[in-house]
């Protein structure tokens, strides 16, 4: 069947529409063997669909109907002959609850080096995570969803539930969008990041639920142009940009938007870490607005002295990532905590140009009220700002 077919691009500044007269044809796992059943192994008749839909000289649809499929693993791997590929995934996909078999694997399901693909469907990621959550072989667990160098890329109306590990991780990818996408794990699984971004360019993350163990969304080096709006963040410990200055020299993570979200039970809200290490890097430019906060320990956290280790916990090393030009702008709601705001820059590296504009953070306590603390923060305050800001 030949039929035009239109190619979303552009995302951040606008959506462009590409069309081209090519052949689409749609590529049933269940026509390569898939069981459906739960328990069979359909990883082959996965893989074997896409080799056919990525060589198709058309526009290529793997196609995954209702019913349940076990997956051991699997790598879709491009560039692709047609101008666009898609995974529509309508049924669950499910992991082995064995950890052993994840020990070797990055990712329990990843796409790589495809210009122009498109991941839809109503379907659900099961990673089954809970019988790796506690003790188990592996020296770190596997992402469900891993993205590589991937341009031109959508994802909607798609569930991930339970990973193992983090649940998207986006590496070196440019002009990709994310909306309606749910995301669940309960609030005691370790390591089950939301959504992980590193050395990626043009991401939007726009109208979706995110709830873990860890952070809803997480920025890491090499991060610039990310806009996250309408996100609902619940549990977990917030939207998180760091951790910088722990393995990358020179890290930079720029042009940073986060708009509309809300938090709810959280560990943290809006949250800047960093690692108190000499490897160097920059968080600039970057925007936290129109945010409701419900009950969140940090609402507010730059953290330049982030150490989850044992072994760091007595070092007097101060972080050398610069932070500067941070803006917290119209944050209202709730703190579970006294420190409603925290300000902990280096000594080294002092935060510049650090605004706060509109901040009413309550909190509901004996020792009420809540308070602001700043350690080597430069910038101002306006309007509003409860606590009492401690910017001079």
């Amino acid at each position: 069947m030949t039929s035009k077919c239109c190619f979303k691009i552009g995302f951040i500044l606008g959506l462009v529409f590409v069309c081209t007269n090519a052949q689409e044809k749609v590529f049933n796992v269940l026509s390569y063997g898939a069981k459906a059943d739960g328990r069979t192994d359909d990883s082959k008749a996965l893989l074997n669909a896409w080799r056919d839909a990525c060589q198709w000289n058309g526009n290529g649809t793997l196609l995954i109907p209702l019913g349940e499929y076990m997956v051991y693993g699997a790598l879709f791997k491009g560039p692709c002959n047609g101008s666009a590929m898609t995974f529509e995934m309508k049924g669950v996909i499910k992991a082995p609850t064995d950890p052993n078999v994840f020990c070797k694997l990055e990712s329990w399901i990843s796409f790589q080096y495809i210009h122009g693909l498109d991941i839809k469907g109503h379907g659900t990621f099961d990673g089954q995570g809970a019988c790796a959550w506690g003790k188990h072989p592996c020296a770190t667990l596997p992402y469900t969803l891993g993205l590589y160098f991937i341009k031109n890329l959508i994802v909607h109306n798609i569930h991930s539930i339970n990973s193992k590990g983090v649940h998207v991780n986006i590496y070196q990818c440019s002009n990709a969008r994310f909306r309606h996408v749910q995301i669940v794990a309960p609030d005691n699984s370790p390591n089950t990041d939301g959504i992980h971004i590193g050395y990626s360019k043009n991401i939007r993350i726009a109208d979706s639920n995110i709830g873990t163990g860890d952070d809803c969304i997480a920025i890491i080096d090499g991060s610039q142009n990310i806009n996250i709006t309408g996100i609902t963040c619940g549990p977990g410990h917030g939207i998180s940009i760091g951790s910088l200055g722990k393995l990358s020299t020179h890290g930079i993570v720029k042009d940073i938007q986060v708009k509309s979200c809300t938090f709810i039970n959280t560990q943290n809200g809006v949250r800047i870490k960093t690692w108190a290490s000499s490897i160097t890097g920059m968080a600039t430019n970057i925007t936290f607005d129109d945010i409701t906060i419900i009950n969140a320990s940090n609402p507010i956290i730059i953290d330049q002295h982030y150490c989850p280790e044992r072994n760091c916990s007595g070092s007097t090393q101060e972080s050398c990532v610069q932070i500067k030009d941070v803006t917290f702008n119209n944050i209202r709601g709730s703190s579970s905590s006294k420190a409603a705001v925290t300000l902990s820059c280096s000594a080294s590296y002092p935060c510049k140009g650090i605004m706060l504009n509109d901040i009413n953070l309550e909190y509901h306590a004996p020792d009420a009220p809540a308070i602001s603390t700043c350690a080597n923060a430069n910038g101002k305050a306006t309007g509003k700002e409860l606590p009492p800001s401690c910017l001079k």
